[in-house]
Protein backbone atom coordinates (compact mmCIF):
# COMPACT_ATOMS: atom_id res chain seq x y z
CA UNK A 1 0.00 0.00 0.00
CA UNK A 2 1.36 3.26 -0.63
CA UNK A 3 2.29 5.68 2.65
CA UNK A 4 -0.32 7.72 2.14
CA UNK A 5 0.65 10.46 4.54
CA UNK A 6 -0.21 13.85 4.02
CA UNK A 7 -4.33 12.97 4.70
CA UNK A 8 -4.56 10.59 2.18
CA UNK A 9 -3.17 11.90 -0.52
CA UNK A 10 -1.29 10.30 -3.79
CA UNK A 11 2.16 11.54 -4.37
CA UNK A 12 2.85 11.11 -7.89
CA UNK A 13 5.86 12.30 -9.39
CA UNK A 14 6.18 13.32 -13.01
CA UNK A 15 8.62 12.96 -14.96
CA UNK A 16 9.60 14.91 -18.43
CA UNK A 17 11.85 13.36 -20.98
CA UNK A 18 12.91 16.00 -22.38
CA UNK A 19 15.24 19.41 -21.16
CA UNK A 20 13.84 21.89 -23.44
CA UNK A 21 12.82 25.19 -21.68
CA UNK A 22 10.02 25.37 -23.77
CA UNK A 23 9.57 21.91 -23.66
CA UNK A 24 5.41 20.72 -24.43
CA UNK A 25 6.14 17.87 -22.41
CA UNK A 26 7.09 20.06 -19.46
CA UNK A 27 4.07 22.06 -20.45
CA UNK A 28 1.31 19.23 -20.59
CA UNK A 29 3.01 17.77 -16.69
CA UNK A 30 2.27 21.97 -15.40
CA UNK A 31 -1.26 21.23 -16.73
CA UNK A 32 -1.47 17.92 -14.91
CA UNK A 33 -0.41 20.02 -11.67
CA UNK A 34 -3.76 22.40 -12.10
CA UNK A 35 -5.60 19.80 -12.89
CA UNK A 36 -5.05 16.83 -10.54
CA UNK A 37 -7.86 15.12 -8.97
CA UNK A 38 -8.54 15.62 -5.29
CA UNK A 39 -6.54 14.02 -3.07
CA UNK A 40 -3.59 13.83 -5.83
CA UNK A 41 -0.22 15.89 -5.17
CA UNK A 42 2.28 15.82 -8.73
CA UNK A 43 5.32 16.85 -8.05
CA UNK A 44 7.76 17.36 -11.00
CA UNK A 45 11.36 16.17 -11.83
CA UNK A 46 14.06 17.98 -13.34
CA UNK A 47 16.11 15.36 -15.15
CA UNK A 48 19.21 18.09 -15.70
CA UNK A 49 21.09 16.72 -13.26
CA UNK A 50 21.50 12.93 -14.46
CA UNK A 51 24.97 12.26 -16.35
CA UNK A 52 24.65 9.95 -18.95
CA UNK A 53 25.13 6.33 -18.02
CA UNK A 54 28.26 5.10 -17.07
CA UNK A 55 28.88 2.72 -14.71
CA UNK A 56 32.10 3.59 -13.52
CA UNK A 57 29.98 6.52 -11.81
CA UNK A 58 27.72 3.93 -10.56
CA UNK A 59 29.97 2.66 -8.19
CA UNK A 60 30.73 2.77 -4.97
CA UNK A 61 28.70 5.86 -4.80
CA UNK A 62 25.89 7.22 -7.82
CA UNK A 63 26.44 10.92 -8.42
CA UNK A 64 23.92 13.11 -6.67
CA UNK A 65 21.68 13.93 -9.07
CA UNK A 66 21.47 10.32 -9.67
CA UNK A 67 20.56 9.71 -6.32
CA UNK A 68 18.15 12.46 -5.30
CA UNK A 69 16.27 11.12 -8.82
CA UNK A 70 15.94 7.77 -7.46
CA UNK A 71 15.02 8.60 -3.94
CA UNK A 72 12.02 10.86 -5.74
CA UNK A 73 11.10 7.71 -7.29
CA UNK A 74 11.01 5.35 -4.00
CA UNK A 75 9.26 7.85 -2.70
CA UNK A 76 6.49 8.56 -5.26
CA UNK A 77 3.43 6.27 -4.80
CA UNK A 78 3.23 6.31 -8.72
CA UNK A 79 5.07 8.02 -11.77
CA UNK A 80 3.73 9.88 -15.01
CA UNK A 81 6.44 10.00 -17.81
CA UNK A 82 5.29 12.99 -20.33
CA UNK A 83 7.93 12.45 -22.92
CA UNK A 84 8.19 13.65 -26.65
CA UNK A 85 8.75 10.90 -29.08
CA UNK A 86 12.22 10.93 -30.93
CA UNK A 87 12.84 8.67 -34.07
CA UNK A 88 9.88 6.54 -33.44
CA UNK A 89 11.24 5.97 -29.31
CA UNK A 90 11.83 7.24 -26.39
CA UNK A 91 14.04 10.13 -25.76
CA UNK A 92 17.59 9.80 -24.86
CA UNK A 93 17.19 11.88 -21.92
CA UNK A 94 14.08 9.47 -20.76
CA UNK A 95 16.01 5.76 -21.56
CA UNK A 96 19.10 7.51 -19.82
CA UNK A 97 16.97 7.94 -16.80
CA UNK A 98 15.96 4.93 -16.62
CA UNK A 99 18.65 3.08 -17.11
CA UNK A 100 19.97 4.68 -14.08
CA UNK A 101 16.90 4.16 -11.79
CA UNK A 102 16.67 0.53 -12.84
CA UNK A 103 20.44 -0.45 -11.37
CA UNK A 104 20.23 -2.56 -8.33
CA UNK A 105 20.60 -2.44 -5.42
CA UNK A 106 16.09 -1.94 -4.69
CA UNK A 107 15.63 -0.33 -8.03
CA UNK A 108 12.98 2.43 -7.02
CA UNK A 109 10.95 1.91 -10.35
CA UNK A 110 10.11 -2.58 -9.88
CA UNK A 111 6.73 -2.32 -9.08
CA UNK A 112 5.43 1.37 -9.10
CA UNK A 113 3.07 2.67 -11.03
CA UNK A 114 2.89 4.37 -13.98
CA UNK A 115 0.88 6.71 -16.22
CA UNK A 116 2.62 7.26 -20.19
CA UNK A 117 1.30 10.97 -21.80
CA UNK A 118 2.88 13.06 -24.45
CA UNK A 119 2.68 15.83 -26.65
CA UNK A 120 3.95 16.08 -29.98
CA UNK A 121 3.41 18.39 -33.07
CA UNK A 122 3.14 15.88 -35.28
CA UNK A 123 -0.06 13.98 -35.88
CA UNK A 124 0.46 10.81 -34.45
CA UNK A 125 0.94 12.64 -30.64
CA UNK A 126 3.63 10.07 -29.25
CA UNK A 127 2.28 7.01 -29.71
CA UNK A 128 5.04 5.31 -31.09
CA UNK A 129 7.19 6.35 -28.49
CA UNK A 130 4.94 5.27 -25.09
CA UNK A 131 4.72 2.46 -27.29
CA UNK A 132 8.61 1.37 -27.20
CA UNK A 133 8.08 2.73 -23.33
CA UNK A 134 5.67 -0.03 -22.41
CA UNK A 135 8.81 -2.15 -23.44
CA UNK A 136 10.95 -0.83 -20.87
CA UNK A 137 8.32 -1.09 -18.36
CA UNK A 138 8.59 -4.83 -18.60
CA UNK A 139 11.96 -5.23 -17.98
CA UNK A 140 12.09 -2.61 -15.27
CA UNK A 141 8.55 -4.14 -13.69
CA UNK A 142 6.89 -0.85 -13.56
CA UNK A 143 3.03 -1.31 -13.76
CA UNK A 144 1.43 0.64 -16.29
CA UNK A 145 -1.95 1.98 -17.16
CA UNK A 146 -3.69 0.69 -19.91
CA UNK A 147 -6.35 2.85 -20.69
CA UNK A 148 -6.58 5.55 -21.49
CA UNK A 149 -4.46 6.98 -23.64
CA UNK A 150 -3.10 10.54 -23.74
CA UNK A 151 -1.31 11.74 -26.58
CA UNK A 152 -1.71 15.17 -27.34
CA UNK A 153 -0.98 15.97 -31.47
CA UNK A 154 -0.65 18.96 -33.28
CA UNK A 155 0.13 20.46 -29.59
CA UNK A 156 1.81 23.47 -30.49
CA UNK A 157 -2.17 24.89 -31.24
CA UNK A 158 -2.89 24.10 -28.08
CA UNK A 159 -0.72 25.80 -25.88
CA UNK A 160 0.07 29.53 -25.88
CA UNK A 161 3.29 31.48 -26.22
CA UNK A 162 4.03 31.11 -22.27
CA UNK A 163 3.01 26.96 -22.24
CA UNK A 164 0.01 27.35 -21.39
CA UNK A 165 -3.19 24.71 -22.14
CA UNK A 166 -5.09 26.71 -24.13
CA UNK A 167 -7.47 23.40 -26.01
CA UNK A 168 -10.32 23.27 -23.86
CA UNK A 169 -11.20 19.61 -25.02
CA UNK A 170 -7.30 18.80 -24.15
CA UNK A 171 -7.75 19.63 -21.05
CA UNK A 172 -10.98 17.80 -20.48
CA UNK A 173 -9.52 14.51 -21.84
CA UNK A 174 -6.29 15.47 -19.47
CA UNK A 175 -8.60 15.64 -16.47
CA UNK A 176 -10.44 12.41 -16.87
CA UNK A 177 -7.03 10.85 -17.90
CA UNK A 178 -5.48 11.80 -13.81
CA UNK A 179 -9.00 10.54 -12.25
CA UNK A 180 -9.23 7.69 -14.08
CA UNK A 181 -5.09 6.94 -13.05
CA UNK A 182 -5.54 8.18 -9.25
CA UNK A 183 -8.55 4.96 -9.51
CA UNK A 184 -6.17 2.93 -11.49
CA UNK A 185 -3.34 3.32 -8.43
CA UNK A 186 -5.49 2.55 -5.60
CA UNK A 187 -6.62 -0.70 -7.48
CA UNK A 188 -2.99 -1.52 -8.00
CA UNK A 189 -2.03 -0.90 -4.68
CA UNK A 190 -5.00 -2.76 -3.15
CA UNK A 191 -3.75 -5.89 -4.60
Amino acid sequence: MPDMTTANTLNVLGICGSLRKGSLNRALLRAAQEEQPEGMAITLCDLHEIPLYNDDLYLPTPPEGVRAFRAAIAAADALIICSPEYNFSISGVMKNAIDWASRPPSPPLDGKPLALMGASPGLLGTVRGQLAMRQVCIFTNMIAMNKPELFVAKAHEKFDSEGKLTDAETRQKLRAFLVAFSQWVQRVHAR
